[in-house]
């Protein structure tokens, strides 16, 4: 019976000979520092440091070396394994650090370059000309006024002084609705507005009425059959038509911008007495009625060097007492505007017809001001 194998020497193992695990770390540390990117590092880690790598085989044979030997065998090809594990780790942490350089870079986004994925909305300009107006009034302390635009008869004819006679109840310039003995219209003017106001409050009172008003025009370049006013009424204690300038150029300004002032004409309405004709300076020529130069006649204004704007006047004293306010003690200024004219005349629209027929081209431009 043969005893232990007491002369082994692990030295004539191949795979366990020093030099050879020098060789197969050398290898893999060559291979690990080759790899150049996560898919040749992960090849070279099957290569070298994987079940089937040659060190793993070699520290299969550490096992049937007789114990004497296995201690030095070994400690020589764990350090080898470790160093290589070490070098693949070392080699991961820069590839992942240079493919997340390399996907921040080609896959960076631009946020604030346009797209146009979903087109860009717009504010319908009417609507925007609108609450603008508002604003203008409202920092001068005064209150948005609103009402139905389906009004009682007596609203938007009687209690404004135009009697049962007046050419404006006709269906030539009024839309009734049926049956007639409802005596209901669509208004013709935001003015029944202000009339709801002197009925439900007490003086003084100062609001601005926007709103969209039907009247029975023919469609053309400057009329339509609905369109938008503005009404402004004060009822307050010596109220003068000093007042009513001073409130209409300050208006004026802060449409058409800085030298803009109003001028008046006498004219007749029922509802206000004495009553004017609104005019503006001309916004193009400033009033000169000349353009380039003086070598031909504003087209804006035609030569006159002031636009129509609204009507105006002092409240007449019937229509207070209509409205249940004492003339003796109040008086009070009106005025009336088209928006869509001072959109037109601000804007440069030649056609009313493109405020209505609602292509988005036409509203685009405007933006989504707010």
């Amino acid at each position: 019976m043969s005893g232990p194998n007491s002369d082994y020497d692990p030295v004539e193992v191949t795979p366990l000979r020093a030099d050879e695990v020098e060789a197969m770390r050398d290898a893999a540390l060559a291979a690990i520092e080759a790899a150049a990117d996560l898919e040749a590092l992960k090849q070279a880690r099957l290569d070298h440091a994987g079940d089937r790598s040659p060190l793993a085989l070699a520290n299969r044979e550490i096992g049937a070396l007789p114990p004497q030997a296995r201690k030095e065998a070994g400690k020589r090809v764990g350090q080898a394994r470790g160093a290589v594990n070490q070098a693949l780790a070392a080699r991961l942490a820069v590839l992942e650090a240079e493919h997340e350089e390399r996907m921040l870079a080609e896959e960076r986004v631009d946020v604030t370059l346009p797209t146009d994925r979903r087109p860009r909305g717009a504010r319908h300009p009417i609507t925007t000309m609108s609450e603008r107006i508002a604003d203008v009034f409202v920092a001068m302390g005064w209150e948005v006024a609103e009402g139905p635009q389906v009004e009682a008869e007596w609203l938007n004819f009687d209690a404004l002084n135009l009697g049962p006679d007046h050419p404006a109840r006709t269906m030539q310039d009024t839309f009734w609705l049926e049956p007639a003995e409802a005596a209901l219209v669509l208004r013709t003017h935001t003015s029944p507005v202000q009339a709801r106001t002197m009925l439900t409050r007490e003086p003084p009172i100062y609001v601005v009425c926007p709103g969209r008003v039907y009247r029975t025009d023919e469609i053309d370049a400057t009329h339509s059959p609905v369109f938008h006013q503005v009404e402004g009424l004060v009822i307050d204690r010596g109220i003068t038509m000093a007042h009513l300038k001073g409130s209409l150029d300050h208006f004026a300004t802060a449409m058409f911008g800085e030298g803009i002032t109003t001028r008046f004409r006498p004219s007749y309405f029922p509802f206000t007495e004495p009553s004017a004709e609104v005019d503006l300076v001309c916004f193009v020529c400033r009033g000169t009625g000349t353009a380039d130069g003086g070598a031909q006649s504003c087209r804006t204004c035609r030569g006159e060097g002031w636009i129509e704007w609204g009507g105006c006047g002092v409240v007449n004293p019937r229509v207070l007492v209509a409205c249940g306010v004492d003339p003796e003690t109040w008086t009070g200024f009106a005025f009336g505007m088209g928006i869509d004219r001072t959109l037109m005349f601000r804007h440069g629209v030649e056609d009313m017809r493109d405020v209505f027929e609602g292509d988005v081209r036409f509203a685009q431009p405007f933006g989504v001001e707010i």
